[in-house]
């Protein structure tokens, strides 16, 4: 126990350069998350055919050449209406929500460790309106950015539990996840 007690006070020794201050950044986190309405979107804007450039040099290599993924990395298109078939296809056109959920994704996670993540907000609009072209729900010349990208509606928009979530619940207890649902009486 003594051992340990003073290897943990000699790492917060400066000679060590063990610790730091977190920066402020670090302290708030969740600062720079998109919400499904958008108000956090940045200005910019980005069409599918301006993304397919920059699809080609950053993502390519990871989810393939038109969003089929490259094992490990996760396939991007296809999949809209099996989440539930027997063999789900996950994929930001058959599983996200909202439209506003991919361009968070791509802001906070893309490129992954350790690429540089020098996306623009115009880079990721135009991303985004690339993979919501090839997934269908969007046309090619269509222009994304703060106003209309929460305007996109996606193919499970309503698939999640409960839609629209609910403030007060209903007498008859169906609101609620069906292990705390009222049982009937027995007979």
């Amino acid at each position: 126990m003594v051992l340990l007690a003073c290897g943990t006070a000699m790492a917060q020794l400066p000679i060590y350069n063990v610790g730091r201050a977190p920066t402020e950044a670090e302290l708030h986190p969740s600062d720079g998350v998109v919400g499904s309405d958008g108000k956090e979107l940045p200005p910019g804007r980005g069409t599918a055919k301006e993304g397919e450039t920059i699809y080609a040099a950053k993502c390519a290599a990871c989810h393939g050449k038109n969003g089929e993924g490259i094992y490990p990395w996760p396939r991007l298109v296809g999949g809209i209406g099996t989440l539930n078939t027997p063999i789900p296809v996950q994929t930001v056109g058959s599983y996200s929500p909202y439209a506003t959920t991919i361009w968070d994704y791509i802001q906070r996670a893309m490129p992954p460790f350790p690429l540089e993540k020098n996306l623009t907000p115009d880079n990721i609009y135009a991303l985004t309106a690339l993979l919501l072209y090839w997934n269908g729900i969007i046309k090619e010349i269509d222009v994304m950015d703060k106003n209309s990208l929460p305007e996109v509606q996606m193919p499970n928009r309503h698939g999640f539990y409960p839609d629209p979530p609910q403030s007060t619940p209903n007498k008859d207890g169906t609101w609620q996840p069906y292990w705390n649902q009222a049982k009937p009486a027995a007979k």
